[in-house]
């Protein structure tokens, strides 16, 4: 029976460390899985534009031996000229997966049901968990224990935002979620994650105070303004002012490190010294994206070593 990746809203702590560790080996060890994806071909399905996701994608691809078809549904004019469904089927017909990355979730859903191939969420409205699975492969990798370990997204609430909440606490961390007013994260979501809390040990803070942050190992932000949003840039700043991550919130808060998924406005969300700093681990982040994809790729494909 095929596995989709929608999102990792019904994973359990077991699989999901079992993920991370393929993430790991397969990274240390990348002569070994040279084969793993050989006579495989994945089709990369974007609505949106894409530089970490479609570089990662493609040449981790390639370094498993595979071979990537990339569609961007704008240049090409695929969005509307046909059914989704009907381009699922169609897809499933010559693809072994399908790696999209689309506005809507319900987009996904209807690909995956259509599909008989494996489906990945590369990006949605609603989640984004390759981002989430290369933060803590990132974060495993600079603390180990991720038991041990708070991590406190500061910024709007959004799809990184619900991945890092659900994936973290199931791994057992703390996750401080601090936002502005009205730039809250999805309520059901909230739900869901307080009960993967409960049954997995981690834990879930929601807040507005950016003080809630203190004692966090790594701070995380993201972009303020997201692709397509036409709010005026001073209307934004006035209601993040003070959630930019600079050096003064790493210091006041006490953290080591600090994530950004990208790409990265410089002097607004986060200070641009701070993105060159000692501190920041948005390369690593950014390189593990690739790890962390062939991960879900070899697990969902069943590839051979």
């Amino acid at each position: 029976m095929k596995k989709d990746l929608l999102s990792f809203t019904d994973w359990s702590a077991k699989d999901l460390n079992a993920l991370l560790q393929l993430a790991i080996t397969i990274k240390n060890n990348p002569a070994d899985y040279r084969h793993a994806l050989a006579g495989k071909s994945i089709v990369a399905l974007f609505e949106k534009p894409s530089l970490r996701t479609r570089v990662s994608f493609d040449i981790g691809i390639n370094k498993l031996g595979g071979h990537l078809v990339y569609l961007d549904s704008q240049s090409n004019k695929l969005a509307g000229r046909e059914d989704t469904k009907d381009m699922g089927n169609n897809l499933a017909c010559w693809a072994d997966a399908i790696v999209a990355r689309v506005f809507a979730h319900s987009t996904l859903e209807e690909l995956a049901s259509a599909a008989k191939v494996p489906v990945i969420n590369a990006l949605c409205d609603m989640y984004h968990p390759c981002q989430a699975m290369a933060d803590y492969l990132t974060l495993t990798e600079r603390f180990g224990d991720l038991s041990k370990v708070k991590l406190a997204y500061i910024g709007d609430g959004n799809n990184v935002t619900h991945s890092l909440m659900i994936v973290g606490v199931t791994l057992g961390c703390e996750v401080v979620v601090i936002t502005p007013a009205g730039y809250e994260v999805d309520p059901a979501i909230v739900k869901l994650t307080e009960q993967k809390a409960e049954q997995n040990g981690g834990k879930l803070i929601i807040s507005n105070d950016v003080e809630a942050a203190n004692g966090a190992h790594a701070l995380y932000t993201d972009t303020w303004l997201s692709m397509g949003d036409d709010t005026p840039l001073e209307t934004i700043k006035q209601a993040f002012g003070k959630y930019k991550i600079d050096e003064a919130m790493m210091q006041s808060t006490g953290a080591q490190y600090v994530m950004h998924c990208q790409p990265a406005h410089r002097d607004l969300e986060i200070s641009g010294t701070l993105i060159d700093s000692e501190q920041s681990i948005l390369m690593q982040q950014a390189e593990n994206r690739m790890h962390a994809q062939n991960a879900i790729l070899v697990h969902l494909l069943g590839g051979a070593v």
